[in-house]
């Protein structure tokens, strides 16, 4: 076994079942891309493998998974490759994008508001919960929370949320 290796395969596969998908949706969320999500994703289940972090529940580990996954994905944006591609290499869609607007609305959402806006209106979390993952303020994600209703707002008009 490699000396990085630090948690039991059963441990890895178990965290992966329970937490895959919330990771591929927060990666997808921040990286736009499947290819690159699921990159992310093993990036994000490599970091579990070697890390010795112990999870005291599993709300717990859900924000750690989550907590990860964003900062990946926030310092893959930061890297000059990532900001220096060529429009004209960028590939061309497989089939047409439908939806009326909403996801393109919240995925160009400032990352302390899409964090939010993603934990309580996906994952189902209630403020408090998001303050203790994100470490914040209730009040700053209750703040947070009514901030990006009123873009959306704006962006999408009406009143959707």
């Amino acid at each position: 076994m490699p000396a990085w290796y630090s948690r039991a395969a059963h441990d890895i596969e178990a965290m992966f079942r329970r937490q895959a998908r919330a990771v591929y949706k927060v990666s997808y969320s921040y990286m736009r891309s499947a290819a690159d999500a699921e990159d992310a994703v093993q990036a994000v289940f490599v970091k579990a493998m070697r890390t010795d972090q112990h999870f005291v529940s599993e709300e717990h580990e859900h924000a750690w998974f989550v907590r990860v996954a964003a900062n990946h994905c926030k310092d893959l944006l930061k890297s000059a490759a990532r900001r220096n591609v060529p429009l004209d290499e960028a590939p061309e869609p497989i089939a047409p994008f439908a939806h009326d607007g909403t996801l393109d609305a919240v995925l160009a959402l400032p990352s302390k508001y899409k964090d939010v806006v993603y934990l309580y209106y996906y994952e189902g979390y209630t403020a408090d919960e998001i303050a203790r993952m994100l470490d914040r303020k209730s009040s700053t994600v209750r703040s947070h929370l009514s901030e990006a209703r009123a873009i959306l707002r704006e962006t999408l008009g009406g009143d959707l949320l």
